[in-house]
């Protein structure tokens, strides 16, 4: 089916012209710039051959985007929140790419002291604390949004996935929740959208069945280490196990919903 050209759609102001985009036919995944996401998250995007950061949609507040769970190292059910203290300079409307942080000084030192707090004694601590430099860095941008996208394209990188990643506000897109993730998916050359668990409530499959786009629904078992995954950031789970065990454990559940095969 012939995919729809970008100039029919309603693009963001601040586009003047459409980034590098990825090779035609393979698995996209939209997902909100999450903090040190989940690992249910973390393996969603992981499946997929590039990840489209959803930034110009509202920040929500007591979500996902601005804090993280982190589970105690020797006792996952024992956790607590990391949060960056965040500013919403145009209240309710602000979108998640304005969010601005409180003191990026401070939240840099108790984001870092906490990690380490968590994490410190893990024999997988040395790679996990050269991982997580960038994303320390990223504080002196003084946007929440900026911190939460590179703590997830560097999760991504320690397990070695190949992928693109792109930003929808750079993308043309119509309004209207499934018409926007179809158009963004399309725009992109998907032949398939990777949909979560949280999307599969909402999602209306028209939009993608008009483009050609087949929905993949990616629902992570409720055992072993994903039984807290859906909760808890998925460092837990890589400074207990490891990033080669948490990697071969991704490629197995994404070869489980078929999406290594059909990106193959």
């Amino acid at each position: 089916m012939q995919r729809m050209n970008p100039s029919s759609m309603t693009a963001s102001p601040a586009v003047s012209s459409l980034p590098d985009l990825p090779e035609s036919g393979g698995l996209c995944a939209i997902h909100q710039p999450n903090l040190f996401p989940r690992l249910t998250t973390l393996a969603k995007l992981f499946a997929a051959d590039y990840w489209i950061v959803l930034d110009d949609v509202q920040f929500t507040r007591r979500d996902y985007q601005h804090r993280a769970r982190l589970g105690a190292l020797d006792e996952p059910d024992r956790w607590q929140w990391l949060a960056v203290p965040t500013h919403l300079p145009h209240g309710r409307r602000t979108l998640i790419r304005d969010a601005l942080i409180d003191d990026p000084s401070r939240a840099r030192r108790r984001t870092a002291g906490m990690l380490r707090q968590h994490y410190g004694a893990s024999p997988y601590w040395p790679a996990l604390a050269h991982t997580l430099a960038p994303v320390l860095d990223a504080f002196g941008t003084g946007r929440t949004a900026t911190v939460a996208e590179i703590s997830t394209r560097a999760l991504l990188g320690l397990l070695g996935w190949q992928g693109k990643i792109l930003i929808s506000s750079d993308l043309p897109s119509r309004p209207g929740r499934s018409q926007r993730l179809a158009d963004l998916s399309a725009i992109t050359g998907a032949r398939a959208y990777v949909c979560g668990t949280g999307g599969s409530t909402y999602l209306d499959p028209a939009p993608f069945t008009a483009e050609g786009i087949a929905v993949l629904p990616f629902q992570p078992p409720a055992t072993s280490i994903w039984s807290s995954g859906r909760s808890l950031s998925s460092l837990w789970a890589l400074a207990a196990l490891g990033p080669q065990e948490v990697a071969a454990r991704m490629q197995r559940l994404a070869s489980y919903h078929g999406l290594l095969a059909a990106s193959a």
